[in-house]
């Protein structure tokens, strides 16, 4: 897999881990919510949204529409990425965000491709 990009449900972060792209928005709604010192309730009021909804996107239960989405990035003055963005990804924005994955990803795609190609090389020295 290559580091930064989506397959399937998950996503690899930088330290080999996967993570679930639906708990990495639960996590990042339940984060921005309380940065806002949003309970559920208000931010149901705010979106209009039910609070059982709320609640069950913060659970992993349910996965929202794109409608939905939008609701939540004005409710909480945020763009609509940062709910798919890693904990080591917060405090960048904009366009270094893209930046800095795309030069990962294609640092760690370079590597995966030098090391099929010194595996499968065959050593010429030896008879």
């Amino acid at each position: 897999m290559i580091n930064g990009f989506f397959r399937g449900n998950f996503r690899r972060m930088k330290d080999g881990k996967e993570i679930s792209i639906r708990n990495l928005f639960a996590k990042n709604m339940k984060r921005l919510r309380n940065d806002a010192k949003l309970s559920q309730l208000d931010l149901a009021a705010i979106t209009g949204l039910s609070h059982n909804y709320i609640n069950d996107l913060e659970h992993e239960k349910k996965w929202p529409s794109d409608k939905t989405i939008s609701k939540l990035s004005k409710a909480f003055n945020a763009e609509p990425h940062q709910f798919l963005l890693s904990e080591t990804k917060w405090s960048i924005t904009g366009a270094d965000i893209f930046k800095e994955e795309l030069s990962d990803s294609i640092a760690m795609l370079v590597k995966e491709h030098c090391d099929r190609i010194i595996i499968n090389t065959p050593d010429k020295t030896k008879p």
